[in-house]
C-alpha cells in the first residue's frame, strides 16, 4: 500500500487541475519561423554535411544566434531571450525537422546540454565570458562529462582539477564530446577534491585553445554523422579559479539537472521525429503496389501503424506532463527519467517498425527512415542509458536495494 501510494504521487501534483501544456500563438510563431530558417539555411545542405561526416556548426549557430534561437530561455543581460522554458520546447520540437540527426544533436549541445549550468549558477562576469558568446553563435560550447572508463557512471571520472593558487591545474581527459572538435570552449565535469564522489566534483569553463587541451581524435559512428565526436585531453591544463561554475564541490549535482534539460530536449526531439516518420511511411506505403493493392492497404500495417501512433500520442501526455511540471518548478527527475526511457525505446520500435514497411528501400541511404534508424539508435544510450533510468526511477519507488550508490 505504501508502495502504492509512492507510485501515485510521482503522477500527482498541486497543479494538475490544470491543462497539460498546449503551445499559444506567439509558440506557434517561434516554430513557423524557426521553420523556414531550417527549410533556408539548413536542409538544403544536410546530406552534404552528413557525407562529410561534420557540419559546419560557427556558420550554423551564427545563422540561429543571428535569429535567436540559441538562447531562447536565456537572460536578455547576455543576449537571451528570456522566455519560459516552454518556447525552448518548441525549438527543440522544431529542430527535429531538420534532416540531419548529428545537426539536431549539436544545436541541443549548444543550446540547451552545455549551458544550462552556466545559465543558473555562473557569475556574471563567466556569463558574460563564456554564455553570451554562445547564445550569439559567436562560440561553439561542448560538455565534458564522459570519459574513457566513465560513461552511465559519472560518479566514477578521474579527472582532475587540482586548486594552485589562482588557478585550477587540470589533467584527464573526456569521451563522446559532441561538437568537441570544433568547440570554442568546453563545460568539463572534474574531481576538485578527494573528498566524497557525489560532492567532489566541480564544472568549469576552459577554453579549447587553452595550452596542454588536446582533441587526440574523432570517431566514427554508425549514426549522427554530421556530429564531430571527439576524445579530449587535458594535460597540465591551467585556467583561472573564476571558470569556476557556482560552488566547489558541487558539479555532480549542477550536472544532474543539466542532465534533466538534455532528456527533455531529447523526448521532444524524438517525439517530433517519430511523427515525421510515421507520416512518411503512411505516404510511401500508400503509394508502393504490391500484389494488387497499396501496401498501406493491408489491415496487418494500417493496424501497425495505427498501434505505433497511438504509442507517440502516449509518449506525448507524458512529456507535457513533464514540461508542465517543470515550468511549475517541481522536481522532475522520475518523470523525466521515466519520459527520456519510454521515449528513445519508442524511437527503436518506431523507427524499426516503419522500416519493416519500406522493404529494400529503407535499407538503402536514399531515404530519411534508414537515417533515422542509425541517428536514432543512440538515444537510449546518450544523457543516461535506459539501464541508469530505470535504476533513477527505482530509487524515486523506493524499491531499489539498500546500501546501493
Amino acid at each position: 500500500m505504501v508502495l502504492t501510494r509512492r507510485i501515485f504521487s510521482l503522477f500527482t501534483s498541486p497543479h494538475l487541475t490544470t491543462r497539460f501544456f498546449t503551445p499559444t500563438s506567439e509558440h506557434e510563431a517561434l516554430r513557423d519561423n524557426l521553420n523556414k530558417l531550417i527549410e533556408k539555411d539548413i536542409n538544403p545542405h544536410c546530406k552534404k554535411w552528413d557525407k562529410a561526416k561534420r557540419f559546419p556548426a560557427h556558420e550554423v549557430f551564427k545563422k540561429l544566434g543571428d535569429a535567436g534561437y540559441l538562447g531562447i530561455n536565456r537572460e536578455v543581460e547576455y543576449g537571451g531571450l528570456g522566455l519560459d522554458y516552454s518556447y525552448q520546447a518548441i525549438a527543440s520540437e522544431t529542430f527535429a525537422n531538420i534532416e540531419s540527426g548529428g545537426v539536431i544533436m549539436g544545436i541541443g549541445v549548444q543550446c540547451d546540454i552545455t549551458t544550462t549550468a552556466l545559465s543558473n549558477h555562473g557569475s556574471h562576469e563567466l556569463k558574460q565570458q563564456f554564455l553570451a558568446p554562445t547564445i550569439a553563435g559567436d562560440w561553439v560550447a561542448c560538455l565534458g562529462v564522459s570519459e574513457v572508463g566513465s560513461g552511465s557512471d559519472v560518479a566514477s571520472i578521474k579527472t582532475k582539477a587540482v586548486k594552485q593558487g589562482e588557478e585550477y591545474v587540470i589533467n584527464g581527459g573526456k569521451m563522446w564530446t559532441s561538437n568537441g572538435a570544433q568547440a570554442d570552449w568546453i563545460c568539463i565535469l572534474a574531481n576538485t577534491s578527494d573528498g566524497p564522489v557525489h560532492r567532489n566534483k566541480s564544472l568549469i569553463c576552459v577554453p579549447m585553445r587553452t595550452e596542454g587541451v588536446k582533441v587526440h581524435r574523432t570517431i566514427d559512428k554508425m549514426g549522427m554523422h554530421a556530429s564531430d565526436t571527439a576524445e579530449i585531453t587535458f594535460e597540465d591544463v591551467r585556467v583561472p579559479v573564476t571558470n569556476l561554475i557556482g560552488e566547489e564541490g558541487k558539479g555532480f549535482k549542477y550536472q544532474m539537472e543539466q542532465f534533466q534539460n538534455e532528456r527533455i530536449y531529447a523526448a521532444a526531439g524524438v517525439i517530433a521525429g517519430l511523427d515525421r516518420a510515421i507520416a512518411a511511411t503512411i505516404e510511401y506505403t500508400s503509394q508502393r503496389q504490391a500484389f494488387g493493392q497499396s501496401i498501406l492497404d493491408n489491415q496487418y500495417v494500417h493496424y501497425k501503424i495505427a498501434e505505433m501512433q497511438t504509442e507517440v500520442e502516449c509518449c506525448r501526455a507524458l512529456y507535457h506532463k513533464c514540461l508542465d511540471d517543470y515550468l511549475a518548478g517541481e522536481d522532475i527527475t522520475p518523470i523525466a527519467s521515466m519520459l527520456k526511457l519510454k521515449s528513445c525505446r519508442l524511437a527503436r520500435q518506431v523507427i524499426d517498425g516503419c522500416l519493416q514497411f519500406w522493404g529494400g528501400m529503407g535499407y538503402t541511404d536514399d531515404v530519411m527512415i534508414s537515417k533515422m534508424y542509425c541517428d536514432m539508435r543512440i538515444m537510449s544510450i546518450g544523457a543516461g542509458a535506459d539501464e541508469v533510468m530505470l535504476q533513477i526511477i527505482s530509487k524515486y519507488m523506493g524499491i531499489y536495494p539498500e546500501g546501493k550508490p
